[in-house]
């Protein structure tokens, strides 16, 4: 699937069904939480981290992304103190998702030291996410 940004909107969307935590920026919940990262916090944020982090790239209009986010959610939550989780809008931050090939989405991209460890790309089941994390936790 290919990100298609014409014609979507960038505007924050206040339907309940469509949105995802941290998706207007605010910080989600304590311990375990998923916040959302920007073009301009990557760095920081991201590549910067001492511990591993995994970014979750979607859009408001991306049905296996709405799928995918309870999972995330859930991974999240139990990697908490072993690795950060974020995601990030596509539709809001071109760069970073243009700089590491993010053609479809939902994609999730496993950074360690600073560096992509892993990439998933659509929809998969939990387990395969924490396998995926286990290798490099």
């Amino acid at each position: 699937m290919a990100i298609d940004t014409k014609g979507a909107s960038t505007t924050p969307t206040t339907d309940k069904d469509a949105t995802r935590p941290g998706s207007n920026g605010a910080p989600v919940s304590a311990g375990g939480a998923v916040l959302e990262v920007t073009d301009a916090s990557f760095e920081q944020n991201v590549l910067k981290s001492e511990q591993l982090v995994m970014v979750d790239f979607w859009a408001t209009w991306c049905g296996p992304c709405k799928a995918l986010s309870p999972v995330v959610d859930e991974v999240a939550q139990a990697y908490s103190g072993k690795a950060k989780v974020y995601k990030m809008n596509v539709d809001a931050n071109n760069s970073t998702p243009m700089r590491y090939g993010v053609r479809g989405i939902p994609t999730l991209l496993i950074f360690k030291d600073g560096k992509v460890a892993e990439q998933i790309v659509g929809y998969v089941p939990k387990d395969t996410i924490q396998k995926a994390l286990d290798k490099h936790v």
